[in-house]
């Protein structure tokens, strides 16, 4: 079963993507509220099979949280998705500068197009 690793500083859209998840059929969630509790997290468990990230957070957002992985390779080869509010052309030219990065979902999310990409990721990981 996939381990997922959401980083997103939004409760509700927290509540409504792992309750989605959930139905279809991903159990293993774990959420961080900013880029800094998901670099805890993964300093102290074990990695996810993926990570899904917001970009526009308080405290350590989610370009923070990306240069912080890279500066303690942490999860190089964990599959990341970023979500986002935004539609600026700058950051899916700088997301996709990003090895790990298997898509880029602008805000709100097509948890159909989401589900097709979890799917084959477990297919992968079997």
């Amino acid at each position: 079963m996939i381990k997922i690793l959401i980083i997103e500083d939004d409760e509700i859209t927290n509540f409504i993507t792992k309750l989605s998840l959930e139905r279809l059929g991903f159990k293993n969630i774990k959420i961080a509220l900013n880029g800094q509790e998901g670099i805890d997290y993964l300093q102290t468990n074990e990695a996810p099979d993926l990570i899904i990230l917001d970009i526009n957070m308080p405290v350590f957002d989610g370009w923070d949280f990306l240069e912080a992985l890279n500066h303690q390779n942490l999860c190089q080869n964990v599959p990341l998705i970023i979500t986002t509010s935004s539609a600026r052309p700058q950051d899916r030219l700088k997301a996709i500068e990003f090895d790990n990065l298997i898509d880029y979902l602008e805000k709100p999310v097509d948890f159909e197009s989401l589900n097709e990409t979890l799917k084959q990721l477990e297919t992968n990981n079997l």
